[in-house]
């Protein structure tokens, strides 16, 4: 094999390719936000844009999601995708974290971390951690090797660790024993660097002898020389890197989509590019946050007297990553992807690639769903709860070794001698709806901060909350553990607040396996609900199909009548809805989950439902709200 080496002329501020001055203009796109029988397709739109190289995280939690359970086929097949990369003249950035934020559940890190290891401090010298990160490499980046530049592969940079400065453990003994371990499989076939939010805490993700790189989007590169001026106190020298230049942005349930304008993210780039500097633009392509992988954030508010931050205000992440990238949720390329591509070209030598044409969206016919099942009722609890614990206190999801879904807290409420009383929830993480004797009488919110509702003595005895995990905080905070903590009270004579104890904790992953055992046994069962739409008794089943004489393309569900909720599709977790909030209204359907014949849908809603049972689809996806 010829000496191929990757590496840096820092006297020339340049990266060096076998030698030759190199540089790079990739773009972000995560494998596991796309089904794998369309990555290729999308790898080429990417190379025929000018990219010369993708960026991608590996998430350690859709690869090992138990604690000894690996997955490496399908969805998580990361050697062929690296292998497409290659095949369609890419050169890979390899982020293997092992923490990647990437706004998906706990920043990628896995659940079962917090159920194993109560008391473990993520990203840190933790000696459990340690542990299990390094049985984790061991598994995942032997895989890689053979991948790495030096050894004939694509992989040309690796990542260490991911915008820790802004971490507040600082812990430099945990980054310099990340960096050895990660060194240990990349052997100098690659380059290993960093990337850190450019202000003062880039010391702290600043790694000794690892090429340090930063990040930033259009709404600050007004101080672009500022930017890198911080890049350069903490390496004078080497090219200028931009690791992610944000061409659109993340977007939270309960808030407007995050639009940016085409022409302003064009000319950004360019001035990027006129400074010498690579760049990675993330997200070139963003996908879907399928399933229960979305993560959430812990926006902080600033004291303006103090300077100090206060992070109260979770916000959960929407199931779409459209991001407003280049190419949209579905791969298409967009006006923007044209023009981006049109600065590219200033650069670098475009590739003898058409720009592909749109993928053809299909229009399927309103098909009426059947109510199969009401959650709380013990006919189905037996078949959805995989687990139940009596305790005296609830029991969290970690507790109770579940990743996602929810969790049915019931407990005998006190006698109450006052009318009405207050019911209050210390902690909740993070929605909860309330109910007595069955019957619905409130919803609790982090989101909202609404940690209690008033109660009548007569409504009865039994309390149930059934309390939603809305995703794990993947920025900033690394213990967003999900359920109920501290007390459950009522508000008795006095103002005297009394415990609620003695709790059954009924685990309801909603996994598919649990539903399709339901749905053997119960898919000709039609149940009674209200008949203006609102679920005022639990969470509903709904059944429905639809049928296909030629699967034409893409399509998606619009969701725009309905409440919140989960969507199956053949059995496929396409994730969360929830379109009384927004911004995001449809939810995608790739084609290659649809087959000729009949396509069958499931939705567990939690809230209301239209009064004619219609599921509409769209070919036009709906991510700004009504």
């Amino acid at each position: 094999m010829e000496n191929r080496t990757f590496d840096i002329d820092y006297q020339e501020n340049s990266f060096l390719m076998d030698g030759k001055p190199f540089r790079y203009v990739s773009g972000s796109f995560h494998y596991f936000r796309a089904l794998p029988e369309t990555w290729q397709r999308h790898l080429r739109t990417m190379r025929a844009a000018g990219l010369n190289a993708v960026d991608t995280y590996v998430e350690w939690s859709f690869h090992n999601p138990k604690d000894g359970n690996y997955t490496f086929e399908g969805n998580a097949d990361l050697e062929r995708f690296i292998q497409l990369a290659q095949q369609e003249d890419l050169y890979v950035i390899l982020r293997p974290g092992p923490y990647i934020c990437a706004e998906r559940d706990n920043g990628g890190l896995p659940y079962w971390l917090f159920q194993k290891y109560p008391n473990i401090k993520l990203r840190t010298s933790d000696e459990d951690y340690k542990r299990e990160v390094s049985v984790w490499y061991a598994k995942m980046m032997s895989k890689m090797q053979r991948f790495m530049y030096g050894n004939g592969g694509p992989i040309i940079m690796v990542q260490v660790e991911n915008e820790y400065g802004v971490f507040h453990a600082c812990d430099k003994d945990y980054l310099t024993w990340l960096r050895d371990e990660t060194e240990m499989y990349v052997q100098g076939k690659a380059l290993l660097f960093t990337t850190d939010i450019p202000d003062e805490r880039i010391e702290c993700g600043k790694i000794e002898g690892v090429f340090a790189t930063t990040d930033f989007g259009i709404d600050g590169i007004h101080k672009i020389d500022e930017f890198w001026n911080t890049l350069r106190k903490v390496q004078p020298k080497g090219p200028l890197v931009n690791s992610e230049f944000y061409p659109g942005w993340l977007v939270h349930w309960q808030e407007p989509n995050q639009r940016r304008d085409d022409n302003e993210v064009a000319n950004a780039l360019k001035k990027i590019l006129e400074y010498g500097a690579s760049v990675n633009i993330y997200m070139f392509f963003g996908g879907t946050n399928f399933g229960f992988t979305a993560g959430a954030n812990d926006i902080g508010v600033e004291d303006y007297l103090t300077g100090n931050t206060t992070y109260d205000s979770y916000v959960a992440d929407i199931t779409s990553y459209d991001y407003d990238a280049p190419m949209d949720e579905a791969g298409d390329p967009t006006i923007k992807y044209l023009k981006l591509r049109n600065v590219i070209k200033d650069y670098l030598t475009l590739p003898e690639l058409t720009i592909p044409q749109k993928t053809p969206k299909m229009m399927v016919e309103p098909i009426v769903l059947q109510p199969v099942g009401k959650l709380l009722n013990e006919n189905t609890l037996k078949y959805l709860s995989v687990r139940s614990v009596q305790s005296k206190n609830p029991q969290s999801f970690e507790n109770l070794d579940q990743f996602s879904g929810l969790i049915l807290y019931e407990a005998i409420l006190p006698k109450i001698k006052i009318d009405p009383t207050l019911l209050r929830v210390e902690s909740l993480r993070d929605r909860a709806f309330a109910f007595v004797d069955g019957h619905f009488v409130g919803t609790l919110s982090r989101e909202n901060k609404i940690f209690s509702l008033p109660l009548h003595s007569q409504f009865g005895k039994k309390l149930q909350l059934l309390v939603e995990n809305q995703g794990r905080i993947n920025f900033h905070i690394a213990n967003d553990t999900k359920g109920i903590f501290g007390r459950v009270t009522v508000t008795q004579l006095g103002g005297r607040e009394e415990e609620v104890l003695e709790w059954n904790s009924h685990s309801l992953p909603l996994e598919i396996a649990q539903i399709d055992k339901f749905l053997f046994n119960h898919r000709n069962d039609r149940t009674e609900i209200h008949p203006r739409g609102l679920i005022m008794e639990g969470p509903v089943l709904f059944l429905g199909q639809f049928v296909l004489e030629t699967v034409k393309g893409d399509t998606y569900i619009d969701f725009s009548e309905w409440g919140k909720g989960v969507v199956f599709v053949n059995g496929f977790n396409l994730g969360r809805y929830w379109p009384i909030v927004g911004p995001q209204l449809t939810q995608f359907i790739p084609k290659e989950l649809m087959k000729v014949g009949i396509n069958e849908v499931v939705l567990v809603e939690y809230q209301r439902n239209p009064i004619d049972f219609r599921m509409k689809f769209t070919p036009i996806p709906k991510l700004d709200g009504k």
